[in-house]
């Protein structure tokens, strides 16, 4: 059995990262350290890099990878349960999705080759109705 990492200690700049944080639109990092700045606090830019990143380790963070290759981070309303997402390419709005086809599917490719400790991710995108209805008008 692998040790597991070391869980870094709350501090103040990363409990302002993750009290910042919402759990309806993914935002770049960069996006979520202007939020700060505006609500007033003077964490840098490279500690919200840094505390997204290790928040998303932690699984306290979803972190989706845009089609541009941006990381987007959002606060994880799953917790440390095993989850996927159907995201809005247009505002980042994103649904978390239950797929247990493909859980099953996963597990059983996963056996037939004799592998253990499997992980993955499934993320869909698309637009939400609201976009669409935006530019329909």
């Amino acid at each position: 059995m692998t040790p597991s990492a070391p869980v870094p200690r709350m501090t103040r700049q990363r409990r302002e990262i993750l009290d910042a944080l919402d759990t309806r639109d993914f935002r770049s990092a960069q996006a979520w350290h202007e939020r700060l700045r505006s609500e007033g606090s003077t964490v840098g830019l490279a500690t919200v890099y840094r505390g997204l990143q290790s928040l998303a380790e932690q699984g306290e963070v979803d972190a989706v990878v845009a089609e541009s290759g941006e990381t987007l981070y959002r606060r994880c309303e799953a917790g440390d349960e095993h989850h996927h997402h159907l995201r809005c390419r247009i505002c980042g709005r994103a649904v978390e999705i239950d797929v247990p086809e493909f859980e099953a599917f996963a597990h059983r490719i996963a056996s037939e080759h004799d592998y253990g400790d499997i992980r993955h991710t499934i993320e869909l995108t698309g637009i939400c109705p609201q976009c669409r209805a935006a530019s329909e008008r």
